[in-house]
């Protein structure tokens, strides 16, 4: 519900340390998730390694890994109740429980979502990351509970003159909860990331969501156009040749959307992104059913699979036979 990436770990600049902070924008999970237990063996109460667990575990969301990050993290904001990042990756781990948890869980979860994120925002007002998070909630919830246009606004209007290129990623988001995709492209295009690295990540989240409403709506020109320009602004990430790949296929296009998968492959990124189930729906697609059961099988193997995906990868394995 609040990540990024559903199907990815959190990108955000949470980390005191570069090595770890790069590790987590390059999905590079595993490896900080042995670094984290190596702080932890010797520091059992660092916040950085207890957060840096939690934020892994949110690979594949499975449930019994979130379930210990959440009492990890309902542990770190008992013990150290002004670190901001710990509230920040409750609210993390918790939305990700809700989005794959069902209605049910996703309804007792809600107002403990809001909560974490909100504090980790009134502990440090410039935490983007929390922001952000907590932005995303608003616009994606129900009203009934707890989800807000106006509150998503006003997050944005408190740091217009603060952080005045996160604020227009903000006022940006809002615009394509409305509909007013003219108004959500100004404002993505008018963005100056620099080195921000949270502000990147967030950035190419939108960018790829706007993308892929035009490919929805069979504006591919418009699509592949968004793609390309995100390739340009971020060359050295997986997710333009990724959208391109996905535009492919929406025009049914089997032949480039490999191509476009193939060199989204050797770049940053990659590791989070759905390749092999992209690439089995794509193999599907041209009659391959040798390829396309080599793929989707690698892909309902991995622990980075979501539930959603894995289970029309296993409808497609079957039909495959």
């Amino acid at each position: 519900m609040l990540l990024a990436h559903a199907h990815a770990p959190v990108q955000a600049a949470v980390f005191k340390e570069a090595q770890w902070q790069s590790l987590l924008d390059a999905g590079k999970t595993d490896e900080l998730e042995r670094l984290a237990q190596s702080r932890l063996k010797q520091q059992p109460e660092d916040s950085q390694g207890l957060v840096a667990l939690a934020l892994t575990s949110l690979d594949g969301a499975d449930g019994k890994r979130m379930d210990g990050a959440v009492r990890s993290m309902q542990q770190c904001v008992e013990r150290q109740p002004k670190e901001a990042i710990c509230h920040y990756a409750l609210g993390s781990v918790m939305g990700v429980q809700a989005m794959s948890g069902g209605m049910f869980k996703a309804m007792t979860l809600t107002g403990k979502i809001k909560d974490s994120l909100t504090r980790a925002l009134e502990i440090d007002a410039s935490f983007f990351e929390a922001r952000s998070a907590l932005q995303q909630f608003y616009l994606m919830v129900p009203g009934v509970a707890g989800g807000s246009v106006a509150k998503a606004q006003a997050l944005e209007t408190e740091i217009r003159n603060s952080q005045p290129e996160h604020a227009k990623l903000l006022r940006a988001r809002v615009a394509m909860q409305e509909n007013h995709m003219a108004d959500a492209e100004r404002e993505l295009l008018s963005v100056k990331a620099g080195n921000d690295t949270t502000l990147q990540a967030d950035l190419r989240q939108s960018w790829t969501s706007l993308g892929m409403y035009f490919s929805r709506e069979k504006q591919f020109a418009k699509a592949k156009a968004w793609f390309e320009q995100l390739e340009r602004e971020q060359p050295k990430q997986a997710m333009g040749a990724y959208g391109l790949g996905r535009v492919a296929l929406d025009m049914s296009q089997p032949d480039e959307a490999l191509r476009q998968f193939e060199r989204a492959r050797a770049l940053e990124g990659a590791d989070t992104l759905p390749l092999d189930y992209r690439q089995g729906i794509a193999y599907q697609d041209k009659g391959d059913k040798p390829q396309a059961k080599a793929a989707l099988t690698r892909f309902v193997a991995s622990k980075r699979a979501s539930p959603r995906n894995i289970e029309d990868a296993r409808k497609r394995l079957a039909d495959i036979g």
